[in-house]
């Protein structure tokens, strides 16, 4: 169980403050949707629906990579300054093709009116691939509170921006438009202003982070750097596909949606990517797990039997994300008021879906360990693009029909694909002992006890015993789990004292 205390420590310190600075960066999607009309909000979201695609070029798996090879003691110390001095310049070089042509990119998200949002966002995505190594390097060398500090006060000063730039300004220029606010305030920028504030959390961050950063030598490894591209090439294809699969679906959304017109599809664009949002704790948990798994699962794979590690690890993953389901899916009308734009509320529907859709995919994480330990990372590329085929073929097909509730079926049997997919395979070329029929019997049970719940209320009683029978559920569903691991549970450090096995 010390492998488990392991991965918890480093979920809890590195995963947790990822959480906590996503949470409060999530804590902007009610102020944004109440400040924001439905039409600005879709026009951010396109904007951050092409930011994670040029994130996947700028670092080009280098930060997985460097896991990888900073494990071996011979060659770790040279891993950084290889691997830096190859992301300085691809870098620059990027950077500057991005603002050369930023009326072209602008244009592909249907924003051919603000070329300079693009622009900003170029210079948002290459201060974070900067850091991202960095951010890297912390987590190997164990360093978790700078971490945790580093990204909170960068998620701080991004929403302290943000209320600056749409709530101060507009009445500090109103009252006095000949002083300095007033004079350099431009109320025509709207939502670019979000974008700005981005950019300045990016760049302070990058500040945070440059005594790590430049800890590098001017030494380049040529040999090395050529190991460290032929293990990453295949995770950049699957990182772009991955990215079509999470975030690609907003521009095919604009692009093919029934809407009559240009400003309503960005306002369904709006509405999807709001209600996305809420699948929140899923989302979060997964990108906790994913920080403190990745160095976790590299360093398990030197020890022995890592695969019963690996299992064990699964069938906690699964029990948590089981209960999360039913936390979000059984108060969903709870939920809603993170939405403060009720027009928005209309898309509320898709949230179970995108829920469901987002355990298969922190599934499929925990189980692509396989081919990065055994190096077959082309492997986790062709299973990208299946699924990236499957998303982008359901949304050409439904998309002009059932709009954004296509893009909700289209992520599920994607990520869904995948998950299979990677099982069958994985259990091939690097057999892991998971406790399958176990851990899908978890998912079916929490999904009946969501359709009981929602058969429940159509029998529209008053919502505090709509809200109370979800309670029941939830209750009963945790005794379950418990009674049926008791023994894994008394195990537990902390959670141990109150179980008897």
């Amino acid at each position: 169980m010390s492998g488990i205390k392991q991965l918890a420590g480093q979920t809890l310190w590195y995963g947790g403050s990822s959480i906590a600075a996503r949470f409060l960066n999530y804590l902007l999607t009610p102020y944004l949707t109440a400040t924001l009309s439905g039409v600005a909000y879709g026009e951010m979201s396109l904007v951050y629906a092409l930011i994670p695609f040029l994130n996947i070029i700028f670092t080009y798996g280098l930060e997985t990579a460097f896991f990888r090879f900073a494990s071996d003691k011979e060659r770790g110390s040279s891993v950084y300054d290889t691997a830096t001095i190859s992301l300085i310049v691809s870098t620059a070089v990027l950077t500057t093709l991005l603002v050369l042509f930023n009326d072209f990119f602008a244009g592909l998200i249907g924003l051919q009116e603000h070329p300079e949002y693009f622009t900003w966002a170029a210079f948002i995505i290459a201060f974070d691939a900067l850091s991202s190594l960095a951010f890297a390097k912390l987590r190997f060398d164990g360093r978790p509170i700078k971490f945790a500090m580093v990204r909170i006060v960068g998620i701080l000063v991004n929403i302290g921006a943000v209320v600056f730039f749409l709530s101060v300004c507009p009445k500090i220029a109103e009252k006095d438009p000949e002083g300095f606010i007033g004079t350099f305030y431009d109320p025509n920028i709207g939502v670019g202003y979000v974008i700005l504030a981005n950019l300045i959390q990016a760049v302070l961050t990058f500040l945070l982070l440059a005594k790590e950063f430049f800890s590098f030598r001017l030494r380049f490894n040529a040999t090395l750097w050529k190991e460290i591209i032929i293990y990453s090439a295949p995770l950049i294809l699957a990182g772009f596909a991955g990215m079509i699969n999470e975030t690609f679906d907003r521009m095919m959304l604009r692009w093919w949606s029934p809407a009559a017109t240009e400003e309503a599809a960005k306002f369904e664009v709006g509405v999807y990517s709001a209600c996305y949002k809420l699948s929140i704790l899923i989302t979060l948990f997964i990108q906790a797990f994913r920080m403190g798994a990745e160095p976790f699962f590299f360093k398990q794979a030197q020890g022995q039997a890592p695969q019963k590690v690996y299992a064990r690890v699964m069938k906690f993953f699964v029990i948590t994300i089981s209960l999360m389901f039913l936390v979000v899916a059984l108060f969903l009308d709870v939920w809603k008021y993170f939405i403060q734009n009720p027009e928005q509320w209309e898309g509320l529907r898709v949230v179970p879906i995108l829920l469901l859709a987002n355990m298969f995919l922190g599934i499929y994480y925990n189980l692509s360990i396989w081919y990065k330990v055994t190096n077959k990372t082309s492997a986790g590329a062709r299973i990208t693009f299946i699924g990236a085929g499957i998303t982008l073929l359901i949304n050409f097909l439904f998309i002009p029909t059932y709009s954004y509730v296509a893009c909700a079926w289209a992520t599920f049997f994607c990520y869904g694909s995948m998950m299979v997919v990677s099982y069958i395979w994985g259990q091939r070329a690097y057999p892991v002992p998971y406790a399958t029929k176990k851990l899908v019997a978890f998912m079916v049970i929490a999904l009946a006890l969501y359709g009981i719940h929602a058969a429940f209320q159509l029998l529209e009683l008053n919502v505090w015993i709509n809200h109370a029978f979800g309670l029941l559920l939830l209750g009963l569903y945790t005794l379950f789990i418990v009674n049926v691991e008791r023994k894994e549970f008394a195990r537990l450090p902390v959670v141990g004292r109150f179980i008897s096995a």
